[in-house]
């Protein structure tokens, strides 16, 4: 298993050591041992599994603080572009964007530490996407930056004509207007 480093801080890409025979292939999608000697010690308490068609956005999510969310996040069957948006105020790579393609295919993952907003849109047919959370779900903490901000820029690889978002989607607000209490802490 390895990890790639992110050019922002926290965020890393995460590739599992896959065993392939004519069988098949086996792989460990989450080992705590191996995350624990690269640093990161928690414990993952939900499981959110989505379903979704070519063209689906969903994002820019997260949880504020005290009920913020680490997420651990891949792809069961086909591709998504998987999007991580800094907002960790005083970070050097604040409002900074990470998207990375994560398929069935090449079983790469996504760490998503706390202060980053996340999001994905669909490459495939349809995907299949897990995230790992280390924490539950808070209705109250929902918070989000749209995905269309223009201030972001971010290429979905998806024709803005096809794009499928909820409406709660299209209703969040920019990242200057955001609700925010996650700072960097170097």
């Amino acid at each position: 298993m390895s990890f790639t480093n992110t050019d922002l801080p926290g965020l890393l890409v995460f590739e599992p050591k896959v065993h392939e025979d004519s069988r098949g292939y086996f792989f460990e999608s989450y080992n705590e041992k191996i995350f624990q000697q690269q640093g990161i010690d928690l414990r993952f308490v939900q499981d959110n599994q989505s379903s979704s068609s070519y063209g689906v956005v969903r994002g820019l999510h997260y949880q504020l603080n005290p009920h913020a969310q680490v997420k651990l996040v891949r792809v069961l069957s086909g591709a998504i572009l998987d999007v991580a948006l800094d907002i960790r105020k005083n970070s050097p790579t604040y409002g900074k964007v990470f998207s990375v393609e994560l398929s069935a295919e090449n079983k790469k993952q996504l760490f998503v530490p706390i202060g980053f907003a996340h999001g994905f849109s669909v490459l495939s047919e349809r995907a299949e996407v897990l995230y790992k959370c280390d924490g539950f779900y808070n209705k109250e903490s929902e918070a989000g930056i749209r995905f269309n901000d223009p201030s972001l820029n971010i290429d979905w690889k998806i024709p803005n004509i096809r794009i499928i978002a909820s409406e709660k989607d299209y209703q969040l607000p920019s990242l200057a207007d955001c609700k925010n209490n996650f700072v960097f802490n170097g």
